[in-house]
């Protein structure tokens, strides 16, 4: 199995900032309230690639733009999850289709009683399927229908899956994209999506199987799919994994679950505060415990900031 790890990590933007204005009458005064938060998930895995859990706010440093913040927030705790399943039933996912429906069923079993998922289909176009639900067996009964055949809108799918999960009652959102990448039918290009992404509160991971045979036996989509799909998780901080078999399906599904469960939430006020709808480039520092082999942070890499 290949992966391909990219940062891990999601931003949260809520406003508040206090300030006094006097009214035209000079007589009373109005509240208004308006401060950015930023909330940044950090994964942090060992030499081995396994999760490290039982750190302190100390152990970490967090800078946006180079210029150092405050951490005023930390948590290590699992919190409820919304979801969001982006699932490819084109006809080159025709083979793949079952190990691929196995794969889902792995990750549904993760879900907890406050999580929510949804499922989106494509094939030719994509379609909201199941709506948010606490009930992942829908999920599954929905998928038992699936038929691969047509042409492979899986951009058009990932905009779709972007604007349900608008309706997320849930701070943490992902979307877990399961597809061979080979994008041919969308409206919405590569770019457009990647802009998007970058601008969405959602971590996005992608896991498929992908053709083992020459390049030159392939269609050029099929060939691009999974750099597409990992160029699309990384604006996020999640990670496009690739399965060489398809019976590896299931234990990247797992290893995607695990992630998500066991993330660091570090939240800051940004020392610059101005509303100018700019990127802010945001890194992670961490302090190496001792005894403890080197250690490594995975995060979003940065935000938009908002524009009022």
């Amino acid at each position: 199995m290949q992966f391909v790890r990219f940062v891990t990590l999601c931003v949260l933007t809520s406003l508040l900032q206090a300030q006094q204005v006097p009214d035209t009458q000079g007589s009373e005064l109005t509240l208004k309230v308006d401060t950015t938060l930023v909330q940044i998930p950090v994964a942090v895995t060992d030499t081995m690639n396994r999760f490290v859990l039982g750190l302190q706010k100390e152990d970490f440093h967090l800078l946006e733009d180079n210029v150092e913040q405050r951490v005023v927030h930390f948590s290590g705790e699992d919190a409820p999850l919304s979801v969001g399943l982006v699932f490819d039933e084109s006809g080159s996912m025709d083979y793949k289709l079952r190990a691929s429906r196995a794969s889902v069923a792995q990750f549904l079993k993760t879900i907890n009683t406050d999580d929510e998922v949804f499922l989106v289909e494509f094939s030719d176009t994509a379609k909201l399927t199941v709506p948010f639900t606490s009930h992942p067996p829908e999920i599954q009964d929905a998928l038992l229908k699936a038929k691969p055949g047509g042409l492979t809108a899986m951009l058009d799918a990932i905009n779709l899956a972007l604007h349900e999960m608008k309706k997320a009652k849930n701070s943490r959102k992902a979307i877990v994209v399961i597809s061979d990448g080979g994008d041919n039918n969308s409206q919405y290009t590569a770019a457009q999506i990647e802009g998007l992404v970058r601008e969405a509160d959602v971590q996005i991971y992608a896991m498929g199987v992908f053709e083992p045979g020459l390049p030159f036996r392939l269609a050029p989509e099929i060939i691009s799919g999974p750099k597409l799909l990992s160029e699309i998780a990384t604006q996020t901080g999640g990670r496009a994994f690739s399965a060489a078999l398809e019976s590896d399906l299931a234990s990247v599904a797992a290893r995607i679950a695990v992630e998500l469960r066991n993330q660091y939430v570090l939240g800051y006020y940004p020392k610059d505060g101005e509303h100018d709808g700019k990127y802010r480039h945001v890194e992670v520092k961490l302090a190496q415990p001792a005894g403890v082999s080197a250690l490594k942070a995975h995060w979003r890499l940065g935000y938009y900031a908002p524009t009022q």
